[in-house]
C-alpha cells in the first residue's frame, strides 16, 4: 500500500448520457463506514453484491441498485473500493455522486483510479497505459493487442530483458571488484559478449513487435496531393467506402483539407484530402493550397495522384520535386476507366506507380495492400502488443546503449555503465524509474472514473 494516506476519490465510471445502468466508483482507505452510510446502515460482505436503497443524509432514497465493497488490497486500486450500480440517468448519477462527495470523498481526476493501482503495485506503467488503449481501441485487432499488454505480455518481455541485463551487470561488476586477478578473464569465461549479443537479438525482437503495436495504436497520416481534378476526392471516397468529399468535374472543388479515418486490416489510416495544387488568383483557393502544403509537412505518407490519360506532366514533376525528402510517397495513376489501361503496379523513373480507377474501384484493393506494405505492417501475429511512441523511444535508447557496450567491451567500467543505462531505459517502460511529471502526463489523458 502507498505510505501516504490519500483522500477518498469518487467519480461516475460509466459514459455520459442515458443508460440502463450507471456506475459510481469510490476508492480510499477504511471505506466500510461509508459503505454502510450509502446502503442505509447495511454491512456489506466483501465482493458480494447487495441490492439496496441509496439514501441521502435524511434517509430518503436517491436511487436503488447494487452496492459492492472490495476491501484492500483485493481491488483494482489496491485500496478499499465501493461500486454503486444504479439507474443510468444523468440526473440520478449526479445526485448520487454529490451525496458521495458530501460523505467526505472528492471528485477523482482523470486516470486517478488507474494511477492509484500503479502506485499500489497492482499494475506496472505499461499495463496502466494499456487500460486507456483498450478503451480507445479503434479496431478489434487493436483491442486484442491492448488486452495482451494489460495482461502483462509486454511487461513480461521487458522484465526478461532486464533480468538478462542484471545478470550480465553482476558478472561485469564482479570483475571490477577483483582487479588484482588480472590473469583470469571472467567476462570471456562467461561468454559475456555472447550474452550481450543474445540480449541485443531479444531486444530487436521486442522492438519489432512494438513497432507493429505502435502502428495499431497510432496508425498513419496519409495525405492525397495532386493537381486539380485528378480524382483525389473520388479516391478518398473509394477508400472510405462513403461519400466523404464532394466530387465534381469542376477543377478546384476541394478548397480545404477533408479528413477521415478508415481501417485497413485493423490499422487506422487518417486520410487527408487536399486542395488541388496549381497557380491561381482565387484567394480562397490559395488558402486551401497553403493548407495542403502544411498537411504534407505533418503527414507520414503522400499519395500523389496523376491523371493516367496525361501521364507525368511538368506540373506533376514539380509537385513531386517539392515534397519533403523524408516523406515516403506512392504515385497513383487514376482514371484508367478513361485511359483504357489495366489496373496494376509498376515502376517509372524509380517511383513505385499504381494504376487504378477510383470511380469503378478497379485497383483500389491493391492500393490498400500497398498502403499497408508501405508503412511496414506485417499482420497482427501472436506477439504483437499495443505500444506507444515513448515505448519505442525507450527501446531505441536501450539498443543504442547496448551498441555502445559492445564497442567498449574492453573497458570494463564503460561496459558496465552502458549496461546500467540500458537497464534504466527499459525500466522507463514499466515505470520503475518514472518521474512524477511523466506520470502526470500519462494519467492526465485518461477519462474520469478510470
Amino acid at each position: 500500500m502507498s505510505a501516504v494516506r490519500l483522500p477518498t476519490i469518487a467519480a461516475i465510471a460509466t459514459a455520459p448520457g442515458r443508460g440502463g445502468i450507471g456506475v459510481i466508483r469510490l476508492s480510499g482507505q477504511d471505506l466500510l463506514p461509508m459503505a454502510r452510510a450509502l446502503s442505509g446502515g447495511k454491512a456489506p460482505k466483501p465482493r458480494v453484491a447487495v441490492f439496496t436503497d441509496f439514501p441521502d443524509a435524511d434517509g430518503q432514497p436517491l436511487d436503488n441498485g447494487l452496492l459492492l465493497f472490495f476491501p484492500a488490497p483485493h481491488s483494482f486500486t489496491g485500496e478499499d473500493v465501493i461500486e454503486l450500480q444504479g439507474h443510468g440517468g444523468p440526473v440520478v448519477m449526479q445526485r448520487l455522486l454529490r451525496h458521495c462527495l458530501s460523505l467526505g470523498a472528492r471528485l477523482a481526476e482523470p486516470g486517478e483510479f488507474t494511477r492509484r493501482a500503479f502506485l499500489n503495485h497492482k499494475l506496472d506503467l505499461a499495463q496502466a497505459e494499456s487500460v486507456a488503449d483498450l478503451i480507445d481501441a479503434a479496431s478489434e485487432t487493436a483491442a486484442a493487442s491492448a488486452l495482451k499488454s494489460l495482461k502483462g505480455e509486454f511487461s513480461q518481455r521487458i522484465h526478461a530483458l532486464v533480468d538478462q541485463l542484471i545478470h550480465l551487470r553482476m558478472l561485469t561488476e564482479a570483475t571490477l571488484d577483483f582487479p588484482e586477478e588480472e590473469d583470469v578473464d571472467y567476462l570471456a569465461a562467461a561468454d559475456a559478449q555472447g550474452q550481450l549479443r543474445g540480449i541485443q537479438a531479444t531486444l530487436d525482437g521486442v522492438l519489432a513487435s512494438a513497432r507493429q503495436g505502435a502502428l495499431l495504436r497510432e496508425g498513419m497520416h496519409v495525405v492525397l496531393v495532386g493537381q486539380p481534378n485528378v480524382g483525389k476526392s473520388s479516391l478518398m471516397n473509394a477508400l472510405a467506402g462513403d461519400d466523404i468529399a464532394i466530387v465534381t468535374d469542376i477543377a478546384g472543388t476541394t478548397r480545404d483539407t477533408v479528413r477521415e479515418q478508415i481501417l485497413i486490416d485493423g490499422i487506422p489510416l487518417h486520410l487527408i484530402d487536399t486542395a488541388g495544387l496549381r497557380d491561381t488568383d482565387d484567394v480562397v483557393e490559395q488558402h486551401g493550397i497553403a493548407r495542403t502544403w502544411a498537411a504534407v509537412e505533418r503527414a507520414d505518407l503522400a499519395l500523389v495522384l496523376l491523371d493516367d490519360r496525361a501521364g507525368l506532366t511538368d506540373a506533376d514533376a514539380e509537385i513531386l520535386a517539392r515534397l519533403p525528402a523524408r516523406l515516403p510517397r506512392l504515385v497513383v495513376r487514376n482514371k484508367i476507366d478513361l485511359s483504357g489501361q489495366a489496373a496494376g503496379e509498376g515502376e517509372h523513373d524509380g517511383e513505385r506507380v499504381l494504376r487504378l480507377s477510383a470511380r469503378s474501384g478497379d485497383g483500389v484493393d491493391a492500393l490498400r495492400r500497398a498502403l499497408l506494405a508501405q508503412i511496414g505492417w506485417q499482420g497482427a501475429g501472436d506477439g504483437v502488443f499495443l505500444a506507444r511512441e515513448r515505448h519505442l523511444d525507450a527501446l531505441r535508447r536501450a539498443r543504442a546503449f547496448l551498441d555502445a557496450a559492445e564497442l567498449d567491451y574492453a573497458h570494463s567500467e564503460l561496459f558496465a555503465d552502458h549496461l546500467r543505462m540500458a537497464q534504466l531505459a527499459l525500466s522507463d517502460i514499466t515505470g520503475e524509474f518514472s518521474a512524477d511529471d511523466l506520470l502526470g502526463e500519462i494519467f492526465g489523458r485518461f477519462c474520469i472514473g478510470k
